[in-house]
């Protein structure tokens, strides 16, 4: 029977308010976008979210499209939920998202009314929740008024389905939209969630200065880069690697000579600070303060507090933030 540790809350500076909420999300939080499939092992899942809990971790994010097969995630975690968690279900903030493909025919994906309440329907019923605490739009529709997406978020936070709305993958103009609508309808947007990484900067300086501004939190995935920045391509592609066995999202072929001498000298600099080069990329995109949480994966367990281990060494001298930039414009 498991029962978390005693001292998970006994770093009060692992949590950010999130925006200007009253919310405080851990600085690093853990997603379930791989690892957690049917195919995947059930026992490695389990130990990684309990790993994660314990060091204070209590940011778990989903979204219904994840596993394979679509949905897989959601039913992993709620297992986990039912059978373990579910005593400790106020400490936890969990997220689920609706936007990219789910099911067939034209209410499947987007941003319509129709496929998000539908969609956050069959996620609390896969995860055996009455709600989540935040219900984000996953990308944002060309083809659907901005007001009636927005107005879908809206209605799941008045229905008690969820207590929380976010956004994720807007750029910054659809960003201001939102959150003025969201506002007016009187639900606050508390956070967006979009791409970051040393490799990955688009979002700076409109996109983060934005958030500031508005008083919207914001979570960051792949701050990693899909697995880039660590060192785990170092001695070549493990078998247990993203580019290894999932080749969906990165494939061997991107880890390109002329990439790993970038990463090769970025974990030079990491050394040089005491950390590995995961902890210094995550350490990179939580030196904004308006970045309230740093999205992670993991495949394994010790991933889990290699990466919690970035939190004790957040700032950079101005030094180290040119030589970062100078080795990745190389």
């Amino acid at each position: 029977m498991y029962s978390p540790s005693d001292s998970r809350y006994h770093s009060p500076d692992l949590y950010r308010r999130c925006g200007r909420s009253g919310v405080r999300l851990p600085l690093i939080s853990l997603g379930l976008w791989h690892n957690y499939g049917a195919k995947d092992s059930y026992e490695n899942a389990r130990a990684i979210v309990f790993r994660a809990f314990d060091a204070g971790i209590t940011c778990f994010d989903l979204a219904n499209n994840y596993g394979p097969p679509d949905g897989a995630a959601e039913v992993t975690f709620g297992r986990i939920l039912r059978e373990d968690l579910m005593k400790w279900r106020d400490e936890l903030i969990i997220t689920t998202k609706a936007g990219y493909y789910m099911w067939p025919g034209p209410y499947g994906e987007w941003g319509s009314r129709k496929y998000l309440l539908a969609s956050l329907d069959q996620s609390l019923k896969r995860m055996g929740l009455e709600y989540v605490d935040i219900f984000y739009s996953h990308r944002p529709d060309p083809d659907t008024p901005l007001e009636e997406t927005m107005g879908a978020l809206a209605h799941a936070v008045r229905s008690g389905k969820a207590l929380y709305a976010g956004i994720s993958n807007y750029p910054p103009t659809e960003t201001v939209q939102a959150v003025k609508i969201l506002r007016e309808l009187g639900t606050p947007c508390l956070i967006h969630q979009p791409r970051y990484s040393m490799l990955d900067r688009w979002v700076e300086p409109q996109l983060l200065s934005t958030l500031e501004q508005e008083g919207v939190g914001c979570t960051v995935f792949s701050p990693l880069a899909k697995g880039i920045l660590t060192d785990r391509y170092f001695k070549g592609i493990p078998a247990d690697s993203r580019a290894g066995h999932d080749q969906r999202f990165l494939r061997p072929a991107d880890i390109t000579d002329a990439l790993l001498a970038k990463t090769r000298k970025l974990n030079e600099l990491a050394q040089s600070r005491g950390q590995t080069l995961a902890q210094m990329a995550l350490a990179w995109v939580l030196r904004h303060k308006v970045v309230t949480s740093a999205l992670i994966g993991a495949s394994k367990v010790s991933q889990v507090d290699d990466c919690v281990g970035a939190t004790r060494n957040l700032t950079f001298t101005g030094e180290e933030l040119t030589n970062i930039d100078e080795i990745l414009t190389q």
